[in-house]
């Protein structure tokens, strides 16, 4: 047969199987989507709550996706802005990091937080100055049951360690410490989660001396409460001695107990949080950059050679551009229903990013395939039909 003959022979079944190769492609499409969407979203449901009833004694202990919060709003006068916080904790690790305990408004802005980073313990709030950040450094030294106390005035701050001052903070007052609502081992959106055992907390709607502090903290270590009698402006005393159910109660009055829900709850969900709020200058945000470009890699690369050389559009690019920012969209969109997920924007710049990368690997190949065949009598679509057939 003549070289005319077998290269008409070729383009013919090249013809008749181009439909079903596209089916192929399409099918192959479609996988990557799903996959991706299936990687997003997981899991698909709210996962049961981290927090649990200690056996054998009080307190409750909090893992991942752990929330406790306030079943009320603390509200704080401007005229009256003294207030202290007692908390008995035990964190799992020393070097680790999350929020032990937050306030936060109604807008899910945080307006007070202490946070452990490492073996430091950060004070972050929001007060009436403008934001502002304190702590102590290496405080946390081991895994064992700390005792601290933070209390507040108009001529300042301290912290108390185990009934002992560790840093006063002169002119820095935690005016907004009781204004909001009260959320134990997480963050009001979520972004974190701090693990360990919380014994004891009571709030004060005055500032402690120095010598009520010692006196409390012995008090709470030897009888496992503090001393009702000397604690002027109690407002809430949580002792954890429940051991069951997902209520705890407020010791010293009616109403602001806290709730442990069932599942895992996020109280303020941000939708399509902007790119520049998320942002962070930590390893862990690079490591999420750099996972979304990637990730999205493998379908600029399937739908651009789909719609360049199965089946041919006008503007491949950009058409696969769009659909590289719609699954992306579709899956920021849907996490926003999800607690363990966030919405963001970040992602969307760079899930696109990815899909052009993928545009340009495709093209890439395509260059190097075509130059391998360059220098060869038999096309490559010669080539396939002949080992076809």
């Amino acid at each position: 047969m003549s070289a005319d003959g077998q290269h008409a022979r070729t383009q013919v079944f090249v013809k008749e199987n181009r439909g079903f190769a596209a089916k192929i492609h399409a099918v192959i499409c479609t996988c990557i989507v799903l996959g991706m969407l299936a990687v997003g979203l997981a899991p698909f449901q709210s996962p049961r709550n981290g927090a649990s009833w200690l056996r054998g004694g009080n307190g409750i202990r909090l893992q991942w996706n752990s929330t406790v919060l306030s079943d009320g709003t603390f509200e704080t006068a401007e005229s009256d802005p003294a207030s202290s916080l007692e908390i008995w904790f035990e964190p799992d690790a020393v070097n680790s990091s999350g929020p032990l305990l937050t306030v936060s408004n109604l807008e899910g802005h945080v307006q007070f937080e202490i946070q452990q980073f490492y073996s430091n313990l950060i004070l972050h709030a929001q007060t009436y100055q403008g934001e502002r950040t304190a702590g102590v450094e290496h405080l946390l030294t081991s895994t064992k049951r700390f005792f601290v106390t933070v209390t507040s005035g108009s001529e300042g701050s301290a912290m108390y360690l185990d009934g002992t001052l560790v840093r006063r903070f002169p002119g820095l007052s935690f005016d907004r410490m009781l204004a909001g609502q009260l959320i134990i081992g997480t963050l009001p959106t979520g972004h974190g989660s701090w693990r360990g055992k919380v014994f004891g907390l009571a709030i004060y709607r005055s500032e402690l001396t120095a010598e009520q502090v010692y006196r409390q903290y012995h008090t709470w270590t030897e009888q496992q409460r503090p001393d009702v009698s000397d604690s002027k402006g109690l407002v809430a005393l949580y002792l954890l001695n429940e051991g069951a159910g997902n209520v705890v109660h407020n010791a010293v009055r009616t109403g602001f107990n806290l709730s442990i829900p069932e599942r895992y709850t996020v109280v303020h969900r941000w939708f399509l949080e902007p790119f520049w709020s998320e942002f962070k200058p930590t390893r862990s945000y690079c490591k999420d950059v750099l996972i979304n470009i990637v990730g999205f890699i493998p379908l600029g690369f399937v739908f651009y050679a789909y719609w360049k050389h199965v089946w041919p559009i006008n503007r491949a690019v950009l058409a696969t551009m769009a659909v590289g920012l719609a699954v992306s969209l579709t899956i920021e969109i849907l996490q926003y229903y999800l607690p363990t997920r966030n919405s963001g924007t970040t992602d969307l710049f760079t899930n696109t990013l990815g899909t052009y990368l993928g545009v340009r690997f495709c093209r890439m190949a395509k260059e190097m395939w075509q130059k391998v065949y360059a220098e060869t009598t038999i096309r490559p679509i010669e080539f396939l039909g002949r080992v076809v057939r």
